[in-house]
């Protein structure tokens, strides 16, 4: 079996993102699963970069603890990650820039001194292009196929001409026979190419094309990490797909200009994360009283203030929760993979538009700005499937036939039908304050109470539309399989997939748990999710952040209190080995 997990590390500036990607496309197109995750620091230039890249010829869905092949660019790399390699792992290195023993490291771990800087003086390359020497030494320990890695660099550099590849092609290939001289073929694993049958994919992009297939016009993002990689993904489409991406001065007005586009009858969105979103609350508010359809993608990170900005948490969910003052509807959805991000993105629109209400797509650094390979089929079906929905949108005849149009038409679902600018007939009044039928300012008692529960009247419809709680299991799919395991774990967003894949490494010793996964988090499903837990025999609820949000939620909707928690929030995804250990301690003493 192939599951190899390499890492590139070095100073910001070298080009780790770069040839780490290169690396996940490397092992796509030998035909392995791949999941990649990148650790930066929050600096606008300078400190350590690292690049996980994990392959495996059985389906995987998350990063492990082990590096089996470790590049070090620079002497840090090896101090901070020598902890990590696995007992039989591989360490390149350039020996004039990184000053190692033997007896340093554990006796199976195997060092390969690889001169980085004096294969690119050679070649008259820039000193930066070490990393493109190391990407072709990685490649020759596993495969003996260059031709897979300059085909990579032709996509990858293609556009900015022939002697950009071709330098990038020569200091890859430099690497890649300069390990094949010195220490021969294969080292690590001899991968053999297989059919490639899956797709790369990060959730930023995955997020991106879902809200382009969704009918997504408009766009007004101001960079922040993580949803930087949704705004550059637009930008390079928006040209083919007719869309504005406007970069706005700050998030105030990035929202402001999404709701006038929405207003004006087109599919529109932003896009921030924990600060900037604090800066948008008060046109979310703007949007719920207004009943403009929005759709927010909202990239969770630490905090408090500015926290640590290039890391990873989940310690938002409260916040998009409750942000704003007064009560107000609000769809909230949590996607636990990129596919989901996909999925959960086309429905965010369509539940948008048909509801009438701001839906805010909740992520995190994992999620955005990881990479994992998926079945091209499972995305196309669900590109072939969707069915846009643009809910009571009134056509210009509908409009046309009405005596005494009422935007905010009281009905019984709470969903009133909507003109657009420009319709004749379809005058009507909006504004932030409360207002009646036609949108006249009204502070009526009847009003307001009659206006608070038309709007509230959508949550209760919008559950129709919702999937129920996912319910994952390494035995079957049933409430009988519930009953009869000792532990289901229970989460909701990015922690999905390091939990499936300690789900599998359990059952490989025997262990069987169950997985219940809530991805629809408002309005929530209280009545399905409390049929599935109250069947289970022990619960441990899993989530990255300090307080437990999703536990008490949970507990706040349900009245159901979880047995057991493991909680993460040190800026890093839990690691599959992390949970595997904490089941297996909780079943010891059950």
């Amino acid at each position: 079996m192939v599951d190899l997990q390499w890492l590139i590390g070095g100073e910001a500036g070298y080009g780790i993102m770069t040839v780490g990607l290169m690396m996940s496309k490397i092992f796509t197109r030998l035909g392995l699963h791949v999941f990649d995750y990148v650790e930066y620091p929050s600096l606008i230039r300078g400190g350590h970069n690292a690049y996980y890249v994990r392959g495996s010829d059985v389906e995987m869905t998350s990063q492990k603890r082990p590096v089996d092949i470790l590049v070090a660019l620079n002497l840090e790399t090896i101090t901070l990650h020598k902890t990590e390699l696995s007992p039989n792992a591989v360490v390149i290195f350039d020996p004039n820039i990184v000053q190692v023993k033997a007896e340093d490291f554990s006796p199976t771990v195997k060092l390969y001194p690889v001169p980085f800087l004096e294969l690119t003086k050679k070649l008259g390359a820039d000193r930066l292009m070490i990393n493109t020497v190391a990407v072709g030494a990685s490649l020759a320990l596993f495969s003996s196929d260059f031709s897979i890695l300059e085909k990579i660099m032709n996509d990858i550099f293609g556009r900015k001409g022939e002697q950009v590849v071709g330098e990038n092609v020569n200091t890859s290939k430099a690497g890649f026979d300069h390990v094949v001289g010195q220490y021969g073929k294969t080292l690590v694993a001899n991968i053999a190419k297989t059919e490639q049958k899956n797709l790369l994919i990060g959730g930023a992009e995955a997020i991106a094309l879902g809200s382009i297939k969704a009918g997504l016009k408009f766009a007004a993002i101001y960079p922040m990490t993580p949803i930087n990689g949704v705004m550059t993904t637009l930008v390079a489409n928006a040209l083919t797909y007719n869309i504005v991406v406007k970069e706005p001065e700050d998030e105030i007005a990035g929202i402001n200009m999404a709701l006038g586009a929405a207003y004006a009858g087109v599919r529109s969105m932003a896009a921030t994360s924990g600060g900037g979103f604090s800066l948008m609350v008060e046109g979310l508010g703007l949007a719920a009283q207004t009943e403009v359809p929005i759709v927010i993608i909202m990239g969770m990170r630490p905090g408090p203030a500015t926290g640590m900005p290039t890391w990873t948490e989940q310690g938002d969910l409260r916040f998009v929760l409750h942000a704003h003052q007064g009560d107000f509807p609000r769809i909230i959805v949590a996607p636990g993979d990129p596919t989901e991000a996909f999925y959960h993105t086309m429905h965010a629109f369509n539940l948008a538009e048909k509801y009438h209400l701001p839906v805010i797509v909740l992520v995190d650094k994992y999620l955005n700005e990881g990479h994992v390979t998926v079945e091209s089929k499972i995305l196309r079906e669900m590109s072939d499937t969707f069915v846009l929905q643009r809910g009571k949108l009134l056509t210009d005849a509908e409009v046309a036939a009405q005596t005494d149009y009422k935007r905010y038409l009281l009905t019984t679902d709470g969903i009133s039908p909507r003109s657009l600018p420009g319709q004749k007939g379809g005058i009507s009044l909006t504004g932030s304050d409360e207002h009646d039928e036609r949108g006249l300012y009204n502070e009526e008692a009847e009003v307001r109470q009659a206006m608070m529960d038309k709007r509230f009247k959508k949550m209760e419809t919008a559950l129709s539309d919702f999937p129920k709680p996912e319910l994952y299991s390494s035995e079957s799919e049933n409430l009988a399989t519930l009953q009869q395991a000792p532990l289901t774990l229970v989460s909701f967003g990015s922690t999905k997939m390091p939990i499936l894949e300690a789900m599998r490494w359990l059952k490989r010793d025997g262990i069987h748990v169950n997985f219940v996964k809530v991805s629809y988090l408002n309005p929530f499903p209280t009545e399905p999710l409390a049929i599935l837990l109250k069947q289970a025999k022990k619960t441990l609820i899993i989530e990255n952040n300090h307080e437990g949000q999703f536990e008490g939620l949970i507990r706040e909707r349900t009245g159901l209190v979880m047995n057991e928690h493991l909680r993460k929030y040190d800026g890093r995804p839990f690691y599959p080995e992390e949970i595997v250990d904490h089941v297996k301690a909780l079943l010891a003493k059950s």
